[in-house]
């Protein structure tokens, strides 16, 4: 029992955890992989057959030595490690991923490595590394075995020689299946020589795979693959080793601690030393896989490209024949992410059996081996809408559509190109490691050429250790790599090389990097420079984040007074201010960032952040923090901080020579392995066969380790300390259990659980994806809702905006992304790359099916609802999941499936049709049913109902998130003209004419058909609607009309806006106009229409109704008069309204014609103003207008200035004159026809846009005039009120008005 705890007690400290040995069980036999037969049930089950009934049994069609059988753990040192139990399943599975392999003489056997990685569930990880060996199959039972299957196989497919491949299907998971249920294919000449995976007991050698592994806590993988190959060496060398190997395994398992952090660790292998460094405090973690590989692997452009979508955490699927380079890649990618971490699924070698995985609706990044010579297009994933697809072996990604690039995306390329090709490898994917340009002297007619040294040597190393071709050496690498391994004439061998003017390629300089120090051999030098360029690497990276993110904390919300309250309430707590960080940051980061900080990655990062005022704060944090801190040290947060200009990292060299000197300098050096107490004769060497060992020896470590007593110290002082803080915090399960509901929110399982496959464990996780779905869909839905709310709060007058239309559209983009994965779950049936859409087409085919049947029998079933406009002159919409398909197939500027989905799901959206449109979908459940496996999302029917009530939700607030996208479409309006019967005319003798403006454009002036009234056109999508030119050319005898209203309709998203007139048009009638600009609203759906689409925001502002314009020109004097604070609060409230307009971003501003010309506009209030003590109606005489007052005024003014009055005058206040006079002149003398208050309206917007408004004003309250046509008590004539007015309006001078198209046409100034 105590040698139980020495093994353990020391395990945190201890550089590896197990020695674990996998291979066939020669007592259990030949058994088919059970994975395989799972994967067959699995496939029975999906096809609707009875899975149970499915054969489970071996496939004779294929050759036995191609086929799968069962591996077993064949034992492992030592039984059981405390803090890391052995996970005898999940240890097996990824050492031999595809289960054992067979081979004959005649094929390759080259020894394989490999590393994998066991995601815990609290997220920490332990790393395994693998060497795979072939090992002969001495047992005649398993022989014989393999002899019968090879003859069973040859009776069922006499004729083929070759094993069939799987037939496809519309399964996206078949392909997948018959590209990976192969093992690797031997060569084609091997295969000729052996009849093409034959077996023959008296004739061939049998081989079988056996792997050794190393189960690490952390990532030393060139330690690891060293030692793991030295002992592989140990094994088919012809003399014995020096010790038993059971010396050496219990050496590394026991005896050999971790490097303490900042420090180097010697131990000893079989033959050679073996080094291994760790970083220190204030540095990078340690990642030892080599970058220098995944950059050639994929190159530098699709590297940053697969770097930016694990950013925004998309969907990644890995893809190589190599298990090594799938792991190379996921571990380079996952540690350029620092400061942050990967928090979703993350199997970087994806085991045959879980197959099934990559269904889930969740984000992940996976590994999946390909088979030799399999092509991509028949490679059918379940889900492709928001994947990111890395072929590693050609070099090349697919990426999903449409998503934000990383900031300085050519700035960071250009960077990291230089560092690459500073050690002599090629920034292109797939090209071969170049050297470094060669800079030659001439020095007479010698030439002396450097090159960088040993960069042809280490190629040759390379390509021994890794690409298998041991032997087969090409001469010119073998001379070099005999050159490596010289001797003490190298320096002279160089001089003579120079003096003669001969060139040898790549030797090893005589100083500087090149030089042999101590003894170091070509392996530590390759991987010294692995080392220094995988960090200066990661330095590029995390320089990036250090420069975006270097003002985080200002925003980070410390809203909790202890960790335990903060914990129970983290899920409604917001925890980071993320518009005030958008608006801090320069404008072309903000598309990237306002991606990035809704991901978890980044959630979790700020919850690290925020639980670092009660906790030790997490490495990565500390690290980031430092370095934040030393930055500002530096940069005294200068502006160039938050500007986009691009900032190198500055520490690339200092970073290197930290690790080249911990690497040089040894700071420890292990135990050396020695002979053990072990029974004598037992574990025999026999060459080529891996011994049996001696398990009592090494199931425990010793007991008077020196860093073994350490630890136990260490670790007594930390319970102690515990103890002392548990009883003042809170229980310490209990904390745990939140720590973990905290971390988890929003995201699902971290790693499949490999070990117990059955049907039923596989349930259970799709059951934890379908609540993971449902939880995800209620959090955005709320955080919309919550954002879109308090925006329009704002503009009601409450608070603070909190969201810009850039983060509205990041939340939508999410949205779209979280129905395409909801409709990915289970799926088994479909077309093109969106399984959105694909559900959709298959709908949409049923429907118009259904649709001819029934024309031709007709009884309507009701599929479609038309909006009802009963009171208003337009006619109903049709309303149809298909008719709005329709529009969007229509849209040429849309060319791929996701696009479209994401385009109708931004319709639906606007429409306020989502949960609708797609409750009508899921409605059809045979279809469903024919497209979704049975633990879909979809076909799971309480959480579907719920996440359609969610989204039946955001139908309470609107969006424009089609119309404001799509801006380039051809869309059709449909216009109406409703006069008001009772008082006039509803016909009309002229011939009317309409222009409708909007935010992006206006329609041009299009003729209406006499008496029609009613008319559609199509132009470019003119955005949301602000304004209507409505007029007529006077002309017939009925010329007069009285117009109600103009209504307007956009016939794709139903938006319908109501411009109200309730005005003459005609001369002689009213104030005189024939032509009138109308300010729009957007009209609410009707309220007999279902509560939840009928609730919803409050209308924007809108043109003047008939209720003012009767109060302000006094027809018949009954209107409603305002009093004067009434009419001065009204002027203030419309000046602020346009200040506040300028204070939002550019893009989120609306229309200022409303702000102007509306129901609470500017021009309304002057209005209110200038009439109040107006003497306007007269008995039997025509109404007086202000313009009226106006003209009399400029007409005094220009008799006065012609009889030399005004001269003596001071010069501004005539120029001011002289100004208001050509302004009035120009409006007057106007081809257009706007009627008098359409005249005074066109005054104030002018004299607003060029701040003339204050300088008319006391030229209009010192002219004569007003004293006729004003009483005394009129706020025209108080100065203080005027002044007041002065003061106010003076606010406007500071923004930069323009006016729309629609008001200015035809003013000549």
């Amino acid at each position: 029992m105590s040698g139980t705890n020495a093994a353990s007690g020391a395990a945190p400290c201890r550089f590896a955890h197990y020695f674990v040995i996998c291979g066939i069980d020669t007592e259990t036999g030949l058994e088919p992989d059970e994975l395989a037969a799972l994967y067959q049930w699995l496939e029975a089950d999906r096809q609707g057959r009875d899975p149970d009934t499915a054969a489970t049994g071996e496939n004779f069609e294929q050759s036995p030595l191609k086929r799968t059988f069962k591996s077993k753990v064949l034992a492992h040192y030592p039984e059981n490690v405390e803090w890391n139990p052995f996970d005898q399943d999940a240890v097996n599975m990824l050492c031999m991923p595809k289960g054992l392999s067979f081979r004959t003489q005649a094929d390759s056997r080259e020894p394989q490595f490999h590393s994998f990685l066991i995601t815990r569930e609290d997220g920490s990880r332990t790393y395994g590394f693998v060497h795979t060996f072939y090992e002969e199959v001495t047992s005649p039972q398993i022989c014989s075995a393999m002899q019968t299957l090879y003859q069973m196989h040859q009776a069922e497919n006499p004729s083929s020689a070759t094993p069939s491949s799987s037939s496809s299907s519309s399964s996206s998971m078949d392909s997948l299946a018959s590209s990976l249920d192969e093992a690797d294919s031997p060569s084609s000449s091997s295969c000729r020589s052996a009849a093409c995976g034959g077996y023959d007991a008296s004739r061939d050698t049998l081989y079988v795979s056996k792997a050794l592994c190393l189960i690490t806590p952390m990532p030393f993988m060139h330690a690891c693959r060293r030692f793991l190959s030295q002992v592989h060496r140990a094994v088919t060398a012809s003399l014995p080793p020096p010790l038993p190997l059971e010396s050496y395994v219990h050496n590394i398992l026991y005896e050999v601690p971790l490097p303490p952090p900042g420090r180097s660790l010697k131990f000893h292998g079989v033959y050679e030393p073996i080094v291994c460094q760790r970083p220190g405090p204030g540095e990078l973690p340690l990642a030892d896989f080599p970058l220098g590989q995944t950059f050639p692997l994929l190159g530098v452009e699709n590297l940053v490209q697969l770097f930016n979508c694990t950013l925004l955490e998309m969907q990644i699927l890995l893809y190589s024949q190599d298990y090594q380079r799938l792991m190379t890649v996921a571990e380079g990618i996952t540690t350029l992410l620092f400061p942050f971490q990967w928090q979703h699924v993350y199997v970087p070698i994806l085991p045959a059996s879980l197959l099934h995985f990559l269904d889930a609706p969740v984000p992940y990044l996976m590994g999946l081996q390909s088979k030799e010579g399999t092509d991509r297009s028949k490679l059918e994933l379940p889900q492709e809408a928001n994947l990111c697809f890395v072929d590693i072996d050609n070099h090349c990604i697919e990426l999903p559509e449409d998503f934000p690039q990383f900031p300085n995306k050519p700035e960071l390329i250009q960077e990291l190109s230089e560092v690459l090709l500073r050690y002599g490898i090629s920034p292109v994917g797939g090209a071969p490691p170049t050297s470094v340009p060669t800079s030659t002297t001439t020095l007479g007619s010698v030439s002396v050429s450097t090159r960088h040294p040993g960069l042809k040597s280490q190629q040759a190393l390379r390509e021994l250790e890794d690409d298998g071709r041991n032997g087969n050496l090409g001469g010119e690498q073998l001379a070099v790599l005999e050159l490596l391994q010289g001797n003490a004439t190298l320096e002279r061998l160089q001089a003579l090389a120079k003096r003669t003017g001969v060139r040898v390629e790549a030797l090893r300089g005589v100083g500087g990097e090149g030089e042999a120090q101590g003894g170091r051999t070509a392996v530590d030098e390759e991987e010294l420079r692995n080392a220094k360029l995988n960090v200066q690497l990661r330095e590029v990276f995390a320089s990036r984040f250090t420069m975006m993110f270097a003002d985080y904390e200002a925003f980070v919300i410390q809203s909790a007074p202890d960790l335990e309250s903060w914990l129970t309430n983290r899920e409604q707590m917001h925890n980071f201010d993320k518009a005030s960080f958008l608006s801090d940051q320069p404008e072309p980061y903000l598309p990237f960032l306002s991606h990035f900080i809704e991901t978890q990655m980044f959630a979790t990062f700020i919850d690290n952040k925020i639980m670092s005022q009660w906790e030790e704060k997490e490495p990565l944090l500390r690290v980031f923090d430092g370095r934040i801190d030393k930055a500002r040290l530096y940069n005294v947060r200068a502006p160039s901080l938050r500007s986009s200009n691009y900032q190198r990292c500055t520490i690339l060299k200092e970073s290197a020579q930290a690790i080249e000197q911990r690497l040089l300098k040894i700071d420890h050096t292990a135990i050396h392995p020695h002979l053990l107490d072990m029974k004598i004769g037992q574990g025999k060497y026999e060459q080529g066969f891996f011994p049996k060992l001696q398990s009592d020896v090494l199931s425990v470590g010793p007991t008077n380790n020196k860093w073994s007593n350490r630890t136990a110290t260490a670790q007594r002082r930390k319970d102690r300390h515990r103890q002392q803080t548990e009883h003042l915090t809170l229980d310490n399960d209990l904390k745990e259990k939140y720590m973990q509901e905290a971390r988890s929110l929003g995201k699902n399982l971290r790693q499949p659980k490999l070990s117990d496959l059955s049907p039923a464990v596989i349930a259970q996780t799709n059951w934890k994806f379908v609540e993971g779905l449902l939880k995800e869909c209620r959090m955005k839905t709320k955080r919309m809702l919550v954002e879109k709310m308090g925006r329009e709060a704002v503009e009601l007058g409450h608070g603070e905006a909190n969201i810009t239309g850039l983060e509205e559209n990041t939340l939508i983009a999410s949205l779209c992304d979280l129905l395409e994965r909801i409709w990915s779950h289970g799926l088994q049936v479909k077309q093109g790359k969106s399984a959105l859409w694909s559900h959709l087409l298959h709908y949409q085919a049923r429907e118009e099916t259904l649709e001819q049947q029934q024309a031709e029998s007709p009884v309507s079933n009701g599929p479609e609802r038309r909006k009802s406009e009963s009171s208003l002159g337009m006619p109903s919409l049709r309303e149809s999941v298909i008719q709005d398909m329709r529009h969007i197939q229509s849209m040429g500027e849309i060319k791929t499936d996701v696009g479209r989905a994401r385009a109708w799901i931004r319709l639906s959206l606007e429409k306020k049709l989502l949960s609708q449109h797609l409750k009508r979908l899921l409605s059809r459940q045979a279809l469903t049913k024919k497209l979704y496996k049975r633990y879909a999302f979809l076909r799971c029917e309480e959480e579907k109902e719920q996440f359609l009530f969610h989204l039946l939700s955001l139908n309470t607030v609107d969006y424009f998130c089609f119309t404001s996208v799509f801006t380039t479409i051809m869309i059709p309006y449909r216009a109406v003209i409703i006069p008001i019967k009772k008082l006039s005319n509803a016909m009309t003798t002229s011939n009317p004419w309409v222009c409708v403006s909007g935010e992006l454009g206006d329609s041009g002036v299009r003729q209406i058909t006499k008496n029609v009234l009613e008319m559609t056109f199509d132009c470019q999508n003119l955005g949301k609607l602000t304004t209507v030119q409505l007029g007529h050319d006077n002309s017939g005898l009925l010329a007069k009309w009285l117009v109600d209203c103009v209504m307007v309709r956009n016939e794709i998203t139903g938006h319908t806006y109501k411009f109200p007139c309730g005005r003459w048009l005609g001369k002689g009638v009213d104030d005189g106009s024939l032509e009138r600009v109308l300010i729009g609203e957007l009209t609410s759906p009707n309220a007999d229409e279902d509560c939840g689409r009928g609730c919803r925001t409050p209308d924007m502002q809108h043109s003047p109704g008939q209720t003012r314009r009767a109060s302000i020109t006094s027809m018949g004097g009954r209107g409603y008069k305002p009093t004067s604070a009434q009419i001065q609060e009204a002027i203030g409230e419309a000046v602020n309204s346009i200040c506040k307009h300028f204070h939002k971003p550019e893009k989120e501003r609306g229309s200022l014609t409303i702000l102007l010309c509306g129901e609470v506009g500017l021009v309304g209030a002057l209005e209110l103003f200038f009439h109040n003590g107006f003497k306007s109606a007269r008995l039997f005489q025509k109404t007086v207008f202000v313009w009226d007052f106006v003209e009399k005024a400029v007409a005094y003014m220009e008799s006065a200035d012609q009889m030399g009055d005004m001269q003596e005058t001071a010069e501004p206040l005539g120029l001011t004159c002289v100004s208001l006079c050509h302004y009035v002149s120009a409006i007057n003398s106007s081809p257009r026809n706007i009627g008098k208050d359409g005249k005074f309206q066109l005054l104030v917007c002018l004299g607003a846009r060029d701040r003339l408004l204050i300088q008319w004003l006391p030229l209009l309250v010192e002219c004569p005039v007003i004293q006729r046509m004003y009483e005394e008590s009129a706020l025209l004539r108080d100065r203080t009120t005027v002044n007041d007015l002065i003061a106010v309006l003076q606010t406007l001078h500071d923004f930069p008005i323009t006016l729309e198209a629609s008001l200015v046409k035809g003013i000549d100034l």
